[in-house]
């Protein structure tokens, strides 16, 4: 364990205490939430990335301490553990290592040369591997046996060659230095399957495509790995042939002898058999593995700041979920995103009901005292946009285009039944949208991540990896902006540190049968939730009307005593210390500082108190388009407009400007500079001036620009 820790002290730039100290929280059982924000003196103020990064090094680690176990326990038991080899694979750092040194003693299938070798044929692969017979016809003859099935000298030298080409295929030296090679100078190959040429549109940039493996960007290679599961593309990632079997040769065969000449026969068959089609495989999954995690990341990234976007906040909201046909429907929502009244308007083709719709949007909006109109950006979108527009309402209204994505996933859903039973998909649609525009945080969790438009690739990475990534980043999320515990849903409070979906349930039913909770200390009632889950979960819970102010803020429990003590030393109360920033920002952090209380903690109680359940998110930018743009014929090369980040890759990012076609922006088109992560520069929601770089009005592709804007 020392020397894991000292090595992810170096890997990772952090002090050995801080990773041992981060190891114990995580063993404890504290969750990555509350160890980043409540136990900084612990972790000297590591970051969740930071002990993200420590928990998924220190679960491999645990990996690979098990599978040490495993082959040791075998070994000893098989009788073929040596003090040399106990110490070989207690000294592996990797699992592919410690597989190589495994492998010649691993228990085998009936492999040819398994079945040489029982055939009583190893002696004469010994005599061969030495070179040290002349005459290997004759040798080779000592060895002809009918009732072994070895029935000539050729089928004993063939049998004898076998066994040597999995000898030399399983020498870990040979093995890492091939997988060196491999993962250094393979090439990546991409040939089109011939007979599904003429009916494959989607891949054909890679019909005849090669580059070297390891410069293979992730998405790329993820959409060749589609192309070839779906039938369309073959593919191969191999390095030269001939030289790996020259090097093999130069580090193998002593001599030019006869014996010499079959050991080679046998190199060159251990290369091709055995040694390419084997690293070949884990090549390939190394280029997956690489692939799917830039996806992930790309994907977690994109879905924090869609999570993290500015909410509307209490506000009364008036929802459209446009459409052509079935016209639209629009719902009012009170403060707190109840549904209060749904209808349907035609103001489109093939209706056209327009002056009908103008009504009944005026009439709503005064009725239900609407302060903000959320309008869906799916089919009738911009052109409802355009309908509220020209709207004189008799008071100022908010409008704001609100991603539709994953609204049919929610309104489908087993909870959309369960809220609002009695209205059709539409209508929850609508209410999901105007939510959406409410709080984002709250409603964007009731749905899977991979519904949200904002990845890539999602359905062609490991799926294992991407839920737990996309879990870990939702429950980073919802604890860095707390939740509101008499008001939030079961979904939002299942991702609140040290509860999950049990305990949700029962804050629910607890909520439902006893009413609000009054302060934070009112959660030990409710059943099966312990002082663990408590510790856990307190800091990230607020309760805005209760009987204990500090409950609406982050300052956790635990802390109770230091602010109640400061308050009692400043001769003032609780309620005249929070929100004084005079007071608070006079106190020097440094002596305030006791053995209970460390100087982290006591900065943070100090920041939380002058605005205490301050929302990290910021607040909504108003946006609008360009009005000139209404179709892609519109648009002309080198003209600016406005647009709105939906979505980033690994490649470049999505913009909205207005149309039913989304553009991209290349990365190379981000800076000046060489751009390897576009999420550096470009932020999911964003709004941006762009240039149209090229217009393709048949094929619908729009390009863009961020440089040479005057």
């Amino acid at each position: 364990m020392q020397h894991f820790i000292e090595s992810l002290s170096t890997e990772l730039n952090v002090s050995h205490w801080q990773i041992s100290n981060t190891i114990e929280l995580l063993d404890s059982d504290a969750t990555i939430p509350f160890i980043a924000r409540y136990r900084k003196e612990k972790t000297g103020a590591l970051t969740d990335e930071q002990i993200i990064e420590i928990d998924k090094k220190y679960k491999q680690h645990k990996s690979l301490v098990s599978r040490k176990e495993s082959i040791l326990n075998s070994m000893r038991e098989s009788g073929q553990l040596t003090s040399a080899l106990e110490e070989a694979i207690q000294q592996s750092e990797s699992l592919t290592l410690l597989e190589d040194i495994y492998l010649p003693y691993k228990p085998k299938r009936q492999t040819r040369g398994v079945k040489a070798i029982s055939k009583g044929l190893e002696p004469l692969a010994r005599m061969i591997m030495s070179e040290n017979v002349s005459d290997v016809e004759s040798a080779a003859q000592r060895f002809v046996n009918d009732k072994t099935e070895v029935f000539s000298t050729d089928v004993a030298i063939s049998g004898a060659r076998d066994i040597i080409a999995e000898w030399v295929s399983e020498k870990d030296w040979v093995r890492q230095n091939i997988r060196r090679i491999f993962e250094q100078e393979a090439n990546l190959t991409s040939k089109v399957v011939a007979s599904k040429a003429a009916e494959d549109d989607k891949y054909q940039s890679w019909h005849d495509w090669q580059e070297l493996a390891i410069k293979t960007p992730s998405h790329r290679a993820l959409a060749m790995f589609r192309g070839e599961n779906e039938g369309f593309l073959k593919l191969k990632l191999i390095p030269d042939k001939q030289k790996v079997i020259h090097y093999l040769d130069s580090k193998l065969v002593k001599g030019g002898g006869e014996a010499s000449k079959h050991k080679s026969m046998a190199i060159a068959d251990a290369v091709g058999r055995l040694l390419f089609p084997a690293l070949e495989n884990e090549l390939r999954a190394t280029i997956k593995q690489n692939a799917d995690e830039t996806a992930i990341r790309v994907f977690s990234t994109n879905l924090k700041q869609l999570l993290l976007m500015p909410p509307l906040g209490q506000k009364n909201v008036l929802a459209i979920d446009p459409g052509f046909r079935t016209g639209c429907k629009v719902v009012c929502l009170d403060k707190n995103g109840n549904l209060v009244h749904n209808a349907t308007i035609y103001p489109h083709a093939p209706q056209h009901d327009t002056a009908m719709a103008v009504k009944k949007i005026k009439s709503l909006v005064s009725a239900y005292d609407i302060e903000a109109i959320a309008i869906g950006n799916g089919t009738a979108g911009r052109e409802t946009a355009q309908l509220i527009e020209h709207i004189r309402f008799d008071k100022d209204i908010v409008a704001v285009s609100v991603s539709e994505n994953g609204a049919s996933v929610y309104s489908a859903s087993a909870l959309a039944r369960e809220e609002f039973g009695q209205y059709d998909v539409t209508v929850r649609g609508a209410v999901s949208i105007g939510r959406r525009l409410i709080d984002p945080l709250a409603e964007f969790v009731k749905i899977d991540p991979k519904a949200l438009g904002v990845g890539q690739y999602q359905h062609d990475v490991d799926q294992k990896l991407l839920k737990e990534s996309l879990a870990s980043t939702v429950e980073l999320c919802v604890n860095q902006v707390g939740v509101e515990l008499n008001t939030a849903s079961k979904e939002l409070l299942t991702y609140v540190s040290g509860l999950g979906p049990k305990l949700a349930a029962q804050i629910i039913e607890y909520r439902n049968q006893k009413g609000d909770f009054d302060n934070r200390e009112s959660l030990k009632k409710v059943p099966g939730l312990g002082p663990k889950a408590f510790q856990q979960a307190a800091g990230f819970l607020r309760i805005k009307e209760g009987t204990n102010l500090l409950d609406t803020s982050a300052v956790h429990p635990e802390n109770y005593a230091f602010v109640n003590k400061l308050s009692s030393d400043l001769k003032i109360s609780i309620k005249e210390l929070v929100g004084n920033w005079k007071i608070l920002r006079s106190l020097q952090p440094e002596s305030l500082v006791t053995e209970e209380t460390g100087l982290f903690t006591v900065k943070d109680i100090l920041s939380e108190l002058e605005k205490p359940g301050r929302d990290p998110r910021g607040e909504i930018q108003p946006f609008s388009f360009d009005p000139n743009v209404k179709h892609i014929s519109s648009l002309r090369e080198g003209m600016v407009v406005p647009g709105i980040v939906t979505n980033i890759t690994a490649f470049g990012a999505f913009v909205d400007i207005g149309l039913h076609e989304s553009a991209l922006l290349h990365k190379s088109e981000m800076a000046p500079e060489f751009v390897k992560n576009p999420s550096d520069y470009v932020a999911l929601n964003q709004q941006l001036m762009v240039r149209i770089k090229e217009v393709d009005v048949e094929k619908k592709r729009i390009a863009l620009s961020l440089l040479n804007i005057s």
